[in-house]
Parts: C-alpha cells; sequence; structure tokens
C-alpha cells in the first residue's frame, strides 16, 4: 500500500463565526495541498468555535448545530475539498431531528460526507447527547479512526479503536491551558500573546511548559505507541473565547515519534508521510498480538458508574 500525505492544522477560530472559520479551514487545506497533503485535519469544533458553548442555553446551541450530512457546513467542506483536491476533516455541533446535540466530527471529500464520529465523553454545554459508539473509516486505502479530545483521555478507547482496525488515529483537541489539579497545570495570560511578536520567549515557556506542550507529552506519545498506531492530533492557538490555546497540532507516528509539528505562534499547518511499514514494525503491533483478553476481559467489562469531572467549566 503507498505511503499517504496527512497534514494537521492549527488556528485562532472565532466564536459563532462560521463564515470565517472556513475561510480558514479552506485557505490552509489550500496550502497543505500545496504541500503534497491528500488530508488534513482541523481541531474539535473548529467550525463553529467551541468554549464560548458553555454559555449557550439548548435554544441557541440548536441554531448552533446543524444537520449531517444536510448541513451547510458539509456542503462547504466539500467545496474546499474539491478546490484542493484534498480530504478534510473538522469539528462542529450536530444536531437531530428529535433536537439531540452532539459534538460532532467529520470527514469529507470532493464527493461528500466520508466519515462522522459524536464523541463519546462531551462536557462543555450540559445539553450535548454522548455519542455511543467507535467509527472506523477508509481514507486513500488506510483505515482511520476518530476520537475528540476527552475521548483520548480514557485509554480504552484508543485500544478499542485500534483493535477495530485503525491505522491512523484522529484526535482533534480544544485543550491545554486550563486549571487542573495536575502540578503546574492553569491558565495562560491573553496579554501574552497579545504581546506575542515583541516577546515571543515568554510565550512559548508559557506553551511548551506543564500548562502545555510538557503535559500533552506526557500521554499523547504513549497513545500511538501502546497501539501501534499514527496519531494526528489537530489543537486551536490563540484565544478561544476567554482562554488562550497553544496549538502544537502534530503527527506522532507508531514509534510514539513526533514526525511533524506547527511551531508558529501562529496559524500553521504541516504535513508528514505516513508509511505502513512502521505500523507493524512498531512495538505496539506485537503488543496487541500478545494480549490476553481471557485473563482481563471480565475486568475491563465489569459494571462501572461513569464519573466525570471538569473543574474548569465554570469559569465565567
Amino acid at each position: 500500500m503507498d505511503p499517504i500525505k496527512i497534514a494537521t492544522a492549527q488556528f485562532e477560530n472565532r466564536n459563532n463565526d462560521k463564515a470565517y472559520n472556513l475561510g480558514i479551514i479552506r485557505e490552509l487545506s489550500a496550502r497543505a495541498a500545496a504541500e503534497g497533503a491528500q488530508a488534513v485535519a482541523f481541531h474539535e469544533c473548529s467550525i463553529t468555535g467551541y468554549t464560548f458553548a458553555r454559555h449557550l442555553s439548548k435554544e441557541q446551541m440548536l441554531d448552533l448545530a446543524e444537520f449531517i450530512p444536510d448541513g451547510p457546513s458539509i456542503k462547504a467542506l466539500q467545496e474546499i475539498a474539491a478546490a484542493s483536491d484534498i480530504a478534510v476533516l473538522a469539528g462542529l455541533f450536530e444536531k437531530d431531528a428529535d433536537n439531540n446535540l452532539f459534538k460532532a466530527y467529520v470527514c469529507v471529500d470532493k464527493s461528500g460526507l466520508v466519515a462522522k464520529y459524536r464523541k463519546l465523553h462531551p462536557f462543555i454545554n450540559p445539553h450535548l447527547t454522548p455519542g455511543n459508539e467507535y467509527v472506523v473509516f477508509d481514507l486513500l486505502g488506510w483505515k482511520c479512526g476518530i476520537l475528540i479530545c476527552y475521548d483520548n483521555n480514557i485509554i480504552e478507547n484508543v485500544r478499542a479503536t485500534a483493535l477495530l482496525g485503525a491505522e491512523v488515529i484522529f484526535m482533534p483537541h480544544v485543550t491545554m491551558g486550563t486549571p487542573s489539579t495536575r502540578p503546574g497545570a492553569g491558565f495562560v495570560d491573553p496579554a501574552l500573546w497579545e504581546n506575542r511578536h515583541n516577546d515571543p520567549t515568554s510565550l512559548r515557556l508559557e506553551f511548551d511548559g506543564m500548562k502545555g506542550r510538557s503535559w500533552l507529552m506526557k500521554w499523547l506519545p504513549a497513545r500511538a505507541y501502546d497501539n501501534g498506531v499514527y496519531v494526528v492530533f489537530s489543537n486551536p492557538i490563540g484565544m478561544d473565547d476567554d482562554q488562550l490555546k497553544n496549538g502544537c497540532s502534530m503527527i506522532v507516528d507508531p514509534f510514539g515519534d513526533v514526525i511533524g509539528e506547527c511551531r508558529k505562534l501562529d496559524n500553521d499547518v504541516i504535513t508528514a508521510t505516513l508509511t505502513r511499514k512502521k505500523l507493524t514494525d512498531a512495538g505496539g503491533y506485537r503488543y496487541r498480538l500478545a494480549r490476553r483478553p481471557d485473563l482481563y476481559g471480565s475486568v475491563i467489562a465489569a459494571p462501572h458508574q461513569a464519573v466525570q469531572k471538569v473543574v474548569w467549566l465554570p469559569k465565567a
């Protein structure tokens, strides 16, 4: 099977400004295609904006959300994909005919919708309904999965997606720069972003420290390494509502090595080549073959009351 070239992007989205956000997606998709990318991935809720939704009523969320695949944003993504001959992956809020709301992430090419995934662990707005299935789909001959943000912190989700055949897992996020019980966590001062051209060093120290990239590198390469998959991580940069995000969109190979990363303090896109040989050379491939579910299958599947606590939501 031929290698595939995939790009991941970062950009500063605007709250509830789909036209603007789709314009940036169009621009960065064209840049990715010019670099030879066959697919480009954007962050969670890249079409709609994300953090501002914590303030919205159900009626406002329904106004913001769209039907998939018949909504205008999917049609816009199809036009973007056709214009640059590239598959585009992006996120938005979805509604169904019964007014249920979901956090969705889609893959669209010039022919239309290729795949849709609903976040399993949504929490930005209380009116969101959790998704209830994993998604693995074909993209240019490669098996791909999707897990959105918090979904990836529950390691069983990543393993299950890999066991279902995913060779590449797209992991769109809006993360980092938020409070946590983790030492060193917290918000990053928006003033540093405003002053980034005069003082990039102070901002980079915050972005690369424990509030940002250093935390990410504690677990993201492990997801790729343990499961023997490629990980395509995408994250916004700049202000998302009143919270500053640090980008670091990157692609990690099955050895847990970063093979491409956005490092600009600005909108950016980076392309990497994925080769199939790494999938079977990597340790994760052997680890999956060595599993003994007879030992722990019942432990993993034991009844459990899920508890999800997010400490930063009350911030106004």
